[in-house]
């Protein structure tokens, strides 16, 4: 796991993360109101997706000053 961080990748890491979260609400929102399979699909995936690279993220964050 990447430590660390210099203020600038923090606060990068802090904006992706912000990005990240917002995309996850809205792909969650918009799953629930296609009907279309495929896009539903799509949506489910991104959701999956979305999470994990929010953890990880997440991760990253908490770990910044470990050695």
């Amino acid at each position: 796991m990447t430590k660390n961080l210099g203020l600038h990748e923090t606060l990068e890491a802090h904006e992706i993360l912000t990005f990240k979260s917002l995309c996850l609400t809205k792909s969650s929102t918009m799953s629930s109101l296609v009907q279309d399979t495929e896009l539903q699909n799509i949506l489910l995936k991104d959701m999956r997706a979305g999470t994990q690279d929010i953890q990880t993220l997440q991760e990253i964050l908490m770990n910044r000053g470990e050695r």
